[in-house]
């Protein structure tokens, strides 16, 4: 255009008409021209000018000049600094002052800080002593009057007198912060905090819903709607009487072929099993409900079924804050499904907990959970919300005081167990008026008649008495009997039966064995109980059913329950303490095992002093603390099995354990290698997250950010501050990084990093790109075995034939219309000539 001719006229025209700006630049392009610079005071063509671009097929470069909001003069540098990259003929001379050259570094570009950065003390951690405070305190525990005078330089009379007296009372009061320190270091409780990411209703995937056939309505609403969120549901329903592994097994088989008698896909597996059965009562130690959810995990594993299963529960104790009364009932598949994590982590997906009805936000909550959340396998349906559970550290505070004792009568199951009598001999120093000590064998059981006569020595008065606690009607009898003087005021439930075993050796009888004197015991006790003025009701837990152990599934279940019995009881306003023990020093079930014993010992769970245990059992009493675990947990070593297969983010909120998290994945870092070989070798779930990371962290760039942590996966990029330029620039880098032609508009239809990490997920994985790499490591495989033989002449001439076939089916799409293929070079080939072109072309040397 002639510059002259661009008067009012013009102008006019050009605004009253078409520009034609599409056509006039897809003739630029037709005539070789692939880079275009938009002048003016802020780009608004770049992102039609690079569609264009995107639609002829062209590879080419948009440039602006400045851009609104931005310093003129830094943005006009960069457009030019980007311009000499991209080859254009920059002279930077007219715009900047010559200066002295200067030689980049070799490492200009490995940006590393080497200043030193001050430490930050962690919070979890007592500031270090220095070198006086620890001579101080060490004259203060010791009661060395000479060292502490020496220390504080007190040397007179009067001011030794004064110092002396105080000394009794410093030594006193540093032995008593010890001693809370150390209990604090024991005792943990486990809570539910609401989920802080942002979960996403679409459920993908082929699902079987696993439902009671006796209540059909349940199966039939989730399927409508896991399928309404994106899934394609089958709703497999279950006889009352299929409880059996072997005709489970055969059932799903049968229900779930397709049409050409193959087994059919599946994503994900929800079972709805324990939605359907009424409470734990004396014709049923184990619920229906957990012996078909134990009979599907297994039939599952039998049937090769690798995806994971979320079981669903309504109601268990402690999960949710609706006015829905609790089902302790519910907690016994939880402590089952936290040992499933660890004995089959590739096939569970989790727990989660709902309200007595589901509104269609509670199914989309629903739904995001069973989708994935950052790995959450513990969570609850709570209203507007999602919890997840955490254990967390719970620091006692001060010590109780003595009570006035145990007045009345004082029932301990398990009485004349190694436990049993520890209790019984704290009751007995603390003043308790009768001890009625329960156990199946009464006054026959090893070490009853030395128990009584140190306890009767001791001023306690004591009956021992032989009774199944399983037995409603047996302890019903038994509590008729305590003596009139001394009501009953107190219970301790110590009683149990450990029988280990995987959860593949498992059955309802092995169930029912520890479940027996565990859970019936304490229901008897908590239904027998309600009408009497109780001071305490105790029940003794294991931390198998807050954590899960591997190999003690029935164990877990059992101690699970207590804990959600105690919880029940303390929402009704009874008196209710249920203690999670981590082993005895003084002996108890776990002991009597060598497995049990050795896994203790390797995974860093110390065994508890017995007077810490049962000062801190004083505690957990006198503060009213409805579920606590007691256990001392060498966090560094226990982290490392516990999390070798499959987080767990149950174990974040403990300060130890997420270091050792953290130190266990910085060993076992990913190397450096390019994106699609680093793909190739991952599973799609690892492949999302490393895709959304690239997309968080090449948007942290385009917007000036120092890390991708200002990037929120699940926040629009306008609200980030992207606008129509800086997301053309996000998009080329990801086509870079990518290797994937995007669209230009890529960003505006994917608005958010999660969403379009998906999107680039589908286009590098699904597209093929990622496809190919697994060929090149099974070249690096055979380039191995050559390299790794000296086959003789007969061998190197098949080798040869195969890798002459191979070449050729390779070159067929490829070979050129005129000239020889390599494959028909190699015809005449000799097997040396062979190896002789594996090296050149495959790299070995």
């Amino acid at each position: 255009v002639d510059p002259a001719s661009m008067t009012a006229d013009y102008w006019y025209d050009n605004l009253r008409q078409t520009v034609q700006f599409e056509a006039a630049v897809r003739v630029a392009v037709e005539a070789g021209h692939t880079t275009f610079v938009e002048i003016s005071p802020h780009p608004v063509l770049t992102m039609p000018v690079t569609a264009i671009l995107d639609d002829a097929g062209a590879s080419g470069h948009v440039l602006g000049s400045l851009r609104r909001g931005d310093d003129d003069a830094t943005r006009l540098l960069t457009n030019l600094a980007t311009a000499h990259t991209i080859g254009l003929p920059v002279d930077l001379t007219a715009v900047l002052a010559e200066t002295d050259t200067v030689a980049l570094p070799t490492y200009a570009f490995d940006r590393s800080r080497f200043w030193p950065t001050a430490a930050t003390r962690q919070d979890d951690t007592e500031e270090t002593p220095s070198g006086v405070d620890s001579a101080f305190w060490a004259a203060v525990e010791s009661e060395d009057l000479a060292a502490l005078a020496e220390l504080t330089e007190q040397d007179a009379t009067e001011s030794l007198e004064r110092l002396g007296a105080a000394l009794p009372v410093l030594a006193s009061w540093r032995r008593q912060q010890r001693n809370r320190s150390a209990l604090d270091d024991l005792r943990y409780r486990s809570v539910w905090q609401p989920y802080t990411g942002t979960p996403v209703s679409f459920l993908p995937g082929v699902w079987w819903v696993i439902a009671d056939a006796r209540h059909p309505e349940e199966g039939e609403a989730a399927v409508a709607e896991l399928s309404r969120r994106g899934a394609d549901v089958r709703l497999v329903s279950l006889p009352e009487n299929l409880t059996d592994r072997a005709a489970l097994t055969a059932h799903l088989s049968g229900v779930t072929r397709t049409a050409d008698g193959g087994p059919a896909p599946v994503d994900g597996v929800l079972s709805l099993l324990a939605l359907a059965d009424g409470p734990v009562d004396d014709t049923q130690p184990v619920p229906p409900f957990l012996a078909r959810s134990l009979a599907l995990i297994q039939a599952l594993g039998d049937l090769d079924v690798a995806a994971p299963l979320w079981c669903v529960t309504r109601g268990a104790a402690g999960t949710t804050r609706s006015a829905a009364p609790g089902r302790p009932e519910q907690s016994l598949l939880w402590g089952l499904g936290r040992v499933v994590a660890l004995e089959h982590p590739e096939r569970w997906g989790g727990l989660v907990d709902v309200p007595a009805t589901l509104d269609d936000h509670g199914w989309d909550l629903l739904c995001a959970a069973l989708a994935g959340l950052d790995g959450e396998d513990q969570l609850a349906v709570d209203g507007a919300t999602i919890l997840v559970r955490r254990l967390v550290r719970s620091p006692g505070g001060e010590a109780p005081a003595d009570d006035a004792g145990y007045p009345g009568t004082t029932l301990v199951t398990g009485g004349t167990g190694a436990l049993g009598a520890e209790v019984a001999r704290w009751l007995a120093a603390r003043g308790a008026e009768h001890l009625m000590l329960v156990s199946r064998r009464g006054a026959d059981a090893p070490g009853a008649a030395e128990l009584v006569r140190e306890l009767t020595g001791a001023g306690t008065r004591v009956t021992v008495a032989a009774c199944d606690v399983a037995d409603r009607a047996a302890l019903a009898k038994l509590l008729d009997e305590v003596p009139a003087d001394a009501p009953l005021t107190s219970v301790v439930h110590a009683a149990g039966v450990l029988e280990d075993g995987v959860l593949d050796g498992l059955t309802a009888d092995r169930l029912a064995t520890v479940l027996r004197p565990k859970v019936l015991g304490a229901l008897h006790l908590h239904e027998l109980t309600v009408g009497r003025e109780l001071r305490a009701f105790v029940l003794f837990s294991a931390m198998a059913g807050q954590l899960g152990a591997a190999g003690q599934g029935s164990y877990a279940a059992a101690n699970a329950y207590l804990d959600a019995l105690a919880e029940q009881r303390h929402r009704q306003g009874l008196p209710a303490t249920s203690v999670a023990w981590g082993p005895w020093a003084a002996g108890g079930m776990a002991t009597t095992d060598h497995a049990v014993e050795e896994r203790r010992r390797r995974t860093g769970v110390a065994r508890l002093d017995t007077g810490a245990a049962l000062t801190a059992l004083a505690q957990c009493v006198a503060r009213g603390e409805p579920a606590t675990m007691v256990a001392g947990i060498d966090w560094a070593r226990y982290v490392p099995g516990f999390v070798a297969v499959r987080p767990s983010p149950l174990i974040a909120g403990v300060a130890e354990a997420r270091r050792a998290v953290a130190e266990r994945a910085e060993d076992t870092g990913v190397s450096a290698e390019s994106l699609a070989a680093l793909l190739a070798g991952q599973t799609d779930a690892e492949r999302r997250k490393t895709l959304l990371e690239l997309v968080r962290g090449q948007a942290a760039a385009v917007l000036g950010h120092a890390s991708m942590d200002a990037v929120e996966p699940d926040r629009a990029f306008r609200e980030l501050g992207f606008d129509s330029l800086t997301a053309v620039e996000l998009r080329n880098r990801l086509t870079a990084a990518t290797g994937v032609r995007l669209p230009a508009t890529v960003v505006f239809d994917y608005p958010t990093a999660a969403g379009l990490a998906e999107y680039v997920r589908a286009a590098v994985v699904d597209g093929g790109v990622v496809g190919v790499a697994p060929v090149f490591g099974e070249l690096d495989r055979l380039e191995a075995a050559l390299s790794g033989s000296a086959p003789d002449r007969s061998a190197r001439i098949r080798i040869t034939e195969r890798l002459r076939a191979l070449l050729a089916s390779l070159n067929e799409a490829d070979a050129p219309a005129d000239g020889d293929t390599v494959a028909e070079k190699l015809q005449d080939a000799t097997p040396d000539e062979v190896f002789d072109f594996i090296d050149r072309e495959l790299g070995m040397s």
